[in-house]
């Protein structure tokens, strides 16, 4: 079961998927004292997050886990989802409880699925790429692992996205690995949330959308079998949308 919501803009898009996203964070911290959510990054995500950090929501009490990272690639480089993290989520809220970041080294992938696994993701704001990817799991994405976090080879598509949006240079200063979560293991969140905006993911939310069954060629089907899953939409990536 899924749900679409279609916003008349990106700006509109981000304080609805925001307000959403605060309202579990609120009452999963009502419940159970504190809340786990993992965050994606990219151009898509900008306004859902400045959005997420202007919500009144106990700070304190929520763990952020990192959903994935260029293999080699510094923090102070400008593409890095660190420091994006660092600078758009993290810096403008008050103390979180903790911040999980993906660094690629042996050690940290090891430690962050020792704390990823201690307890449930109350819930994940997982982006849909150009290639339909979910994280950095490229087209054919690995369905069967059951590790929590892999190094994967990025396709070309993925790489024309990355330059697109403005975080390299050219094709051949985007990095050709990355470490990134799992598909199995982003379905283990307790709900996901997945905001695409923007013209250019149109054909990635129409591909996915009208597929008739779950493909790793189409990484973002997955989605569709997860029983709390609610996609946001503008109206520029949303014209393909009917019904499905």
């Amino acid at each position: 079961m899924f749900t679409i919501n279609i916003a008349k803009d990106k700006v509109e898009l981000g304080a609805r998927a925001a307000a959403h996203a605060a309202q579990i964070l609120r009452d999963v911290i009502e419940e159970k004292g504190e809340a786990r959510i993992v965050l994606s990054t990219g151009a898509s995500q900008f306004d859902t997050l400045d959005a997420l950090t202007r919500e009144d929501v106990r700070w304190e009490c929520v763990q952020m886990f990192h959903l994935d990272e260029y293999v080699d690639l510094p923090i102070t480089h400008p593409a890095s989802f660190r420091k994006y993290l660092q600078e758009r989520f993290v810096d403008k809220l008050p103390a979180l409880k903790a911040v999980h970041f993906v660094d690629g080294t042996k050690e940290n992938i090891e430690e962050l699925t020792r704390e990823l696994r201690r307890a449930p993701i109350d819930l994940g704001l997982i982006g849909i790429g150009e290639n339909t990817h979910i994280a950095f799991n490229d087209p054919p994405a690995d369905f069967d692992t059951d590790e929590a976090y892999i190094i994967v080879n990025l396709d070309e598509d993925c790489k024309r996205q990355q330059m697109g949006e403005g975080w390299f240079a050219t094709l051949d200063d985007v990095p050709r690995q990355a470490v990134s979560m799992t598909p199995k293991e982003i379905m283990k969140c307790e709900r996901i949330i997945s905001c695409v905006p923007y013209e250019v993911k149109r054909d990635a939310v129409r591909r996915v959308l009208q597929a008739k069954k779950v493909t790793n060629l189409i990484p973002a089907t997955l989605l569709k079998t997860h029983p709390d899953w609610t996609l946001y939409l503008d109206s520029e990536s949303a014209q393909d949308v009917i019904r499905y």
